[in-house]
């Protein structure tokens, strides 16, 4: 069973930047898309964003298009996210999971159990 580890969350004003990573335990076989996810109070879980396994193929949603960058280096099963220009609206717990590829990664279909998440906070 593969161990998800997110960390990197704080506290941020208005329009600045944090780094989360999610560090994933070995796996000892095939090759999966990552994703990230968040979930505000009161919210359900939703998608923010997916990376293949090589790296060539990223999406998100369109929240934070263009504000969050997704990357990872499999050399040590992690994953980043990269989030700049952050809003109050971006606040939640963020996690990350697994698919077989990037259209399961946004529809949802992972793979992993959830691990404890990381939280945003975003101040006005």
């Amino acid at each position: 069973q593969v161990q998800l580890v997110e960390s990197g969350g704080g506290l941020v004003h208005y329009g600045g930047s944090l780094r989360l990573s999610c560090a994933a335990s070995a796996r000892t076989s095939s090759r999966y898309a990552m994703g990230w996810f968040r979930q505000a109070p009161r919210n359900g879980r939703e998608f923010v964003a997916a990376i293949s396994w090589s790296g060539s193929r990223t999406y998100y949603s369109d929240s934070v298009k263009g504000r969050f960058t997704i990357s990872r280096d499999n050399a040590k099963n992690t994953v980043y996210l990269q989030m700049n220009s952050l809003k109050p609206e971006d606040a939640a717990v963020y996690y990350c999971n697994s698919g077989l590829d990037v259209g399961a990664v946004v529809a949802g279909r992972t793979l992993d159990s959830w691990g404890q998440g990381t939280q945003v906070t975003v101040s006005s």
